[in-house]
């Protein structure tokens, strides 16, 4: 089976605020586990994806298919679920075997999740068919990726089995943009979503500047639920005051209305224009996201509520209020899964994570979801280690306090050494005109 081989690139320092979670159960993953008198026992690898697609997902699969391949003395077939856990209660497999020759490269450069995916709740009467399902196709092994939802669903299956004497080794693979799970450094999907959220802040930010005499105020809302990780990322393409983003409210600091209506118009006096960022559940000191007095439109199936667009409701604000027009962007799916704006860091270290599933699995382990540990500086250098998946299933992590500036609409040096490296390559660097 390929080795996962770390994957370097521009040195970075593991923050302070993060060394903590490390001892909560992260562990690097030695040289070679000891062998396990099971693993001569040859069975079927099933493998999901769950939650929201992103540039790189298909990029874990693409290593766990590739290391299962390579590993015939241990794995029969190779079984992807359609729609995660939900194709899994349906019976729906799809042999991930019996594709074309140019299916894994293809698969490299495709966007979202080529098996489907869901936002499937297991509910405690679901464990016995699950079980029943993987039973019926000889699974020995399973894989799961996704987030923290997905961390849940994959201990509650590798903890069911494991009460009903089933040898089924259940690995969660790490996968989110909103970069807010526990114990890791970061989340395989983030570094592309991030470098994308840069680049359209900058081209947003000069857009603004041209067309400030019609349209002076730009109000860009992206993803990152309840953490700030994705917001933050927009100040990483910034080089002067007077470039945008002049604002980046974090899900970590609530603002009023007010507040934000205050910002602007100081920042319009300023620059002559404004450009503001916002997570897209932005909420007040009373907790309530901004424009979403009457609650959320939509709630999942694990608790998540979804919200009318803050960014909408404060757009109308500033041209009711400050007499300025302002627009507003929502990129939506587009920032979570662009291959164009994919980091190739990201895309290794997908892979490399999910070649370190198959790996662990192979070798008895279950019950555990792989990690990125940030092991050096210059050069950057990640390394996969693991996590008990109880340690991470429902749990997240926010913006540490020391990545955000003092008037709590900004980040700090520190979050710039921490996610620069994760971006793949250098910024582009627009020209400005001499005064």
């Amino acid at each position: 089976m390929p080795a996962c081989r770390p994957v370097r690139g521009p040195g970075v320092k593991l923050p302070s605020s993060l060394a903590h979670e490390r001892v909560l159960g992260a562990r690097a993953i030695p040289p070679a586990l000891p062998a396990s008198n099971l693993m001569a026992q040859k069975g079927t690898l099933v493998v999901g994806q769950s939650g929201g697609p992103t540039a790189v997902i298909n990029r874990t699969l693409v290593g766990i298919v590739e290391s299962a391949l390579a590993a015939e003395h241990a794995v029969d077939q190779i079984l992807g679920l359609r729609h995660g856990v939900e194709g899994l209660l349906a019976g729906d497999f799809v042999d991930l075997r019996r594709q074309t020759p140019s299916f894994l490269p293809d698969l490299r450069e495709t966007p979202s999740s080529v098996l489907g995916s869901c936002r499937y709740k297991l509910q405690d009467d679901d464990l016995d068919p699950a079980l029943a399902a993987l039973e019926r196709v000889e699974a020995r092994y399973f894989l799961y990726i996704g987030g923290n939802d997905s961390a849940d669903t994959t201990h509650r299956l590798a903890a069911a089995a494991r009460a009903d004497g089933y040898d089924l080794r259940c690995i969660g693979v790490p996968k989110t943009v909103d970069n807010d799970l526990v114990v890791t450094d970061h989340c395989p999907g983030y570094g592309s979503a991030a470098r994308f959220v840069a680049h359209a802040t900058m081209e947003a930010a000069r857009d603004t500047e041209a067309m400030r005499r019609g349209d002076p105020v730009k109000i860009l809302e992206v993803a990152g639920r309840h953490a700030g990780w994705l917001a933050a990322a927009a100040t990483l393409g910034r080089r002067s005051e007077e470039e945008g983003p002049h604002l980046v409210y974090l899900a970590e600091r609530p603002v009023t209305p007010d507040e934000v209506l205050a910002d602007v118009d100081a920042a319009f006096r300023a620059y002559g224009h404004a450009v503001v960022v916002l997570s897209e559940n932005q909420p007040d000191p009373s907790g309530v996201v901004l424009g979403a007095a009457d609650g959320p439109r939509y709630v999942d199936p694990f608790g998540h509520r979804y919200y009318d667009s803050p960014a909408a409701f404060l757009a109308r604000a500033i041209v009711a209020q400050l007499g300025l027009r302002a627009r507003f962007e929502k990129p939506g799916a587009l920032q979570r899964m662009s291959i164009p704006y994919r980091s190739e860091t990201d895309a290794a270290e997908a892979e490399a994570v999910g070649c370190t599933a198959v790996r662990l699995a192979l070798d008895g382990a279950t019950d555990l979801m792989v990690v990125l540990n940030r092991d050096s500086d210059d050069p950057y250098r990640c390394t996969p280690g693991t996590a008990p998946l109880e340690a991470i299933a429902n749990r997240q992590r926010l913006l540490p306090d020391d990545y955000i500036d003092t008037a709590g609409r900004g980040t700090t040096e520190a979050f710039r050494r921490y996610a620069m490296p994760l971006l793949g390559a250098p910024l582009p660097r627009h020209a400005r005109l001499l005064p």
